[in-house]
């Protein structure tokens, strides 16, 4: 920037009268041909009117004489002549703020194909392979499950008894077998076991729909919506 120094010296030799109008023909230069300079000579004309006003600036006491009133004269100077070079380098820049807005935000077409809210899961249950409760059953984790109607005792000596006499009427495992079910002859009480956890539900009033993604989905009657076991302790606890 070694020209810097040289315009500044210029412009403070020059009478005022003389430095205003080179000053004035680069606000001209940068209002007029901003769309036709390229931005390397649009950020020159805006550095030279930076310098060129501080130079002019130093010339008008001088013009004045000197003293207070000269100086004070460039300080109000200062002040209007900066504020309106700020106001202008907002303005020049306006498309180019508007166009980087433009670019950070997608178009109308992509945010109406934009999905709104979470995505939608498609929810298909796995029927449940209901086995009568009385001889032994295959365990798809691996061993033989003896079953009778006052419960079922796992090879591993773990056990789901029934409750009540009526007892067990049929049993199930879910596809991987983490899973076990059991349900009255009425089906008014459903026995579940998540074996993976230990936890042991028994639920009345409800029950198995199907499995989905290993988990148990239930129902109060045939028709109804389908719920998920998180949902259903929520609003009825097993007993």
């Amino acid at each position: 920037m070694s020209w810097i120094p040289l315009w500044v010296l210029l412009l403070a030799l020059l009478p005022w009268w003389l430095g205003l109008p080179l000053l004035l023909a680069l606000v001209a230069a940068a209002l007029l041909l901003q769309h036709r300079l390229a931005p390397r000579h649009a950020a020159l004309v805006r550095r030279a009117l930076r310098w060129g006003l501080a130079g002019w600036l130093l010339a008008l006491p001088r013009a004045l004489g000197g003293g207070v009133p000269g100086w004070g004269a460039a300080l109000l100077g200062a002040l209007a002549g900066y504020t309106l070079l700020a106001g202008l380098e907002v303005w020049l820049q306006r498309d180019q703020r508007r166009a980087s807005a433009t670019a950070a935000s997608p178009d109308w077409p992509e945010l109406a194909r934009a999905p709104i809210g979470p995505l939608a899961e498609i929810i298909e249950l796995q029927a449940p392979d209901w086995q009568p409760a009385s001889g032994d059953l295959p365990d798809p984790q691996g061993g033989t499950v003896h079953c009778r109607a006052e419960g079922c005792r796992f090879a591993d000596g773990a056990s789901l008894e029934a409750s009540g006499t009526a007892g067990f009427a049929q049993v199930g495992f879910s596809p991987q077998g983490r899973w076990f079910a059991a349900c009255a002859p009425d089906q008014r009480v459903l026995a579940l076991w998540d074996r993976q956890r230990d936890r042991r539900y028994r639920l009345r009033g409800w029950q198995l729909c199907g499995w989905y993604r290993e988990q148990p989905w239930l129902s109060r009657r045939d028709g109804d919506m389908p719920l998920a076991l998180g949902a259903v302790l929520g609003g009825d606890d097993g007993d």
